[in-house]
């Protein structure tokens, strides 16, 4: 019998909400997998409260000095979106694995300038996805590896949020420079990523957006039509302006509907599956339960990356895999934008939206999502 692995060295950057509600407790979790080593934040009281109270010895207010001092073997990353990159980079650099908060990035760019600084066999750098690693969606995925559903037809992917203005007042939200975009890009992001994880890559997408309500740069809701390289179509909405919130998927098979209905997180019980007339109903029905019923969530993300450590191999939601949704969001500001359909293929380093969510003319970004349609009424 082998000697088990010894603990992960981790530290988190950030001490905020995310880190102090999500990521501490996950991390906790997984017992002597790991060991937190270090916390990292520019507020000096802040990371003293949150060590004191997760018992962390390391306390630092710089990602390098505390790189140099510990040298970790994960670094969780929970700052503002206008940070990741830069700690991403860091964090590889120094030889560590990275997990970081959706976004990845604040663009496509930042996304492959961090990936650049990968080695072949690691360090690898994935993205927080959570929503593909309960139990009911790697149901679904093998569902749809093995093709006992038949072909794709048909997909809904809604994230109908609500956020008043006071949301706002942090003063890194609702700006291009330091968010990276509106709902698009901090919240549906996620349920994209669910639709795409499952569906493959997709290949074309024309979208609307628009600034209704809240006091910010980007959208407050915006809506697309996307093609994939498997001839789906999926509708996607991404809004923070309903007061009745919920996130909700729709997959139309050949021989079922499969729908999820939930907030920030599901289990088995969220999930709805309806097979088509000419299908077994009961057979159908019965054949997706899942062998246990595991809430999608941080903690079981963060497992399947200890798991990929100890293998050395690339993570799930890394590389082109923690790529792809945010390629769509690229898209659909592209789209939004320039008022015209995108194709994934023109996302590429002499296109504006690659390096930025609003193509780099803000002033045009601001018009396009602000723009009101003349009246026809006699």
């Amino acid at each position: 019998m082998s000697d088990p692995s010894p603990p992960v060295r981790t530290a988190v950057v950030g001490s905020g909400a995310i880190a102090r509600g999500v990521h501490l407790p996950a991390l906790a979790d997984m017992g002597d997998r790991v060991h937190l080593a270090a916390l990292v934040d520019v507020d000096e009281a802040l990371v003293a409260e949150t060590a004191d109270a997760w018992g962390v010895r390391g306390r630092y207010t710089d990602v390098h000095a505390m790189l140099a001092a510990e040298s970790p073997d994960l670094v969780v990353v929970c700052t503002p979106p206008v940070a990741h990159k830069d700690t991403v980079i860091a964090g590889l650099d120094a030889g560590a694995w990275v997990w970081c908060e959706k976004p990845p990035a604040l663009s496509l760019a930042e996304y492959d300038e961090a990936a650049a600084h990968e080695g072949e066999h690691g360090p690898f750098a994935g993205y927080v996805f959570q929503h593909r690693f309960g139990s009911g969606a790697e149901r679904l995925r093998r569902h749809i590896r093995q093709g006992t559903l038949g072909r794709p037809l048909v997909g809904v992917c809604n994230t109908l949020w609500y956020r008043d203005p006071e949301y706002f007042g942090v003063p890194w939200r609702g700006r291009w420079d330091t968010e990276g975009g509106g709902p698009s890009m901090g919240h549906g992001i996620h349920q994209m990523d669910l639709m795409l994880s499952l569906l493959g890559d997709w290949t074309e997408v024309t979208s609307v957006m628009s600034t209704i309500a809240r006091p910010v740069q980007t959208e407050d809701v915006s809506m697309a039509i996307v093609r994939c390289e498997s001839g789906a179509k999926i509708s996607v909405t991404n809004s923070l302006l309903s007061p009745r919130q919920t996130s909700y998927l729709r997959f139309d098979f050949e021989d079922a509907t499969v729908e999820l209905e939930h907030l920030y997180g599901y289990d088995n019980a969220h999930w709805r599956w309806t097979p088509a007339p000419h299908a077994d109903q009961e057979g159908a029905v019965a054949s997706w339960q899942p062998e246990e019923n595991v809430p999608s969530s941080h903690r079981a993300q963060l497992g399947s990356l200890l798991d990929s450590m100890e293998r050395g191999e690339r993570p799930r939601a890394s590389g082109h895999d923690g790529r792809r949704a945010l390629e769509l969001v690229a898209g659909m500001y592209q789209s939004a934008v320039l008022g015209e359909t995108v194709r994934r293929r023109e996302l590429t380093p002499e296109s504006g939206f690659y390096h930025s969510m609003y193509g780099g003319d803000a002033r045009a970004a601001a018009s396009a999502l602000t723009r009101t349609e003349p009246s026809t009424s006699a």
